[in-house]
């Protein structure tokens, strides 16, 4: 399956790791407008018709048992993120699967389209 993560999941930053095994495909950057909110040391991706933009991210194509191990760091089971189809544009114009955050974001920074960390060149 095709994954795009947008955070500290993307190559260099400090979840990195857990994508160990799976296959990077390239850059990419959503088709659909959406939005990135600072969660305190992670982003979270939310669905904004009106204010969005193209969040920029990653590309990988990631067996079942990596999304395994992602959907618990992503705390799916409690409702912190859901896994969803994206559109993507440009090279990767088709549909992936991203982490989408489904709590409220009143009150918390606006990131832009791109997530860095401390080291993210």
């Amino acid at each position: 399956m095709r994954l795009f993560v947008y955070g500290t999941l993307k190559r260099g930053l400090s979840n990195f790791g857990w994508m160990g095994g799976q296959l990077f495909l390239g850059e990419g950057r959503t088709a659909e407008l959406c939005r990135l909110v600072d969660l305190g040391g992670y982003p979270g991706m939310i669905r904004d018709a009106e204010a969005g933009y193209a969040v920029e991210g990653e590309l990988w194509e990631v067996d079942a048992a990596a999304l395994a191990r992602l959907d618990l760091l992503e705390d799916v089971a409690d409702g912190e993120y859901a896994r969803q189809p994206v559109r993507l544009q440009g090279e990767w114009a088709d549909t992936a699967v991203a982490y989408f955050y489904q709590r409220s974001v009143v009150g918390q920074p606006e990131v832009g389209p791109r997530w860095t960390e401390a080291g993210d060149q």
